[in-house]
């Protein structure tokens, strides 16, 4: 295990070997994804019969750019089958409640399992998405429309719906844009268009009055 994780128990009796069982759990999640770069785990015993008496874990998983979060209380329905079975097999309230505890680990990782999965997809898109852009600039702009142009001299057609986070009203002609390209029902055209050093073209822009053309016929994307 190269982490250095966080395991902190609140408001419950010592339970024999509990710490090892967050770590191995950790250990899968590092096996499943090779990025974590911090892990805070934090479990915290039963609040008593008026919050059903339950175990509660939150895991704190540092990745890249972001913070995954998980705040679990095993279900009442799986405590009541620990009750009935321990009441079947005269169990100590010791082994049940080391029962309980062990469910609500087991339970609190799997869910964030599956946050690592949302989160790896999510990050491959991106990739993906980064892999397929190219740059270019703005060479003609409309009320709502524009043109790029390819370092290779070809016309492309963007909408401003395509440019993201709403910064179509930053550009201007010759903003460098970085974009990714598709066929449209009229030829090619931009499918997303970022802006290339967006604080000082901003700054630009805010200088500078935006000059655009006269609207021809509409083009809608395809």
């Amino acid at each position: 295990m190269t982490l250095s994780p966080q395991i902190t128990f609140l408001k419950m009796e010592p339970v024999s070997g509990l710490e090892s069982v967050v770590l191995k759990e950790i250990a899968v999640l590092e096996r499943f994804f090779k990025r974590i770069m911090s892990c805070r785990v934090t479990i915290e015993g039963p609040r008593g019969k008026r919050f059903g008496g339950l175990y509660h874990v939150r895991i704190d998983l540092g990745v890249p750019n972001e913070e995954l979060v998980v705040k679990h209380t095993p279900s009442l329905h799986g405590e009541l089958q620990d009750i009935e079975a321990s009441k079947k097999t005269k169990q100590s309230e010791v082994k049940r409640s080391r029962r309980e505890v062990h469910r609500a680990i087991h339970e609190a990782f799997h869910e964030m399992r599956r946050r690592l999965q949302d989160y790896t997809r999510r990050l491959q898109h991106q990739t993906k998405q980064h892999e397929m852009e190219v740059p270019g600039k703005v060479v003609r702009l409309f009320e709502d429309y524009g043109f790029l142009e390819t370092v290779n001299g070809r016309e492309i057609y963007f909408h401003r719906n395509s440019v993201l986070d709403g910064h179509f009203d930053l550009l201007r002609i010759g903003s460098e844009v970085r974009f990714a390209e598709e066929a449209g029902g009229k030829g090619p055209q931009a499918s997303t268009v970022s802006l290339v050093h967006l604080s000082k073209q901003a700054r630009a822009a805010a200088g500078t009055e935006v000059v655009r053309t006269r609207k021809p016929a509409s083009r809608k994307a395809g």
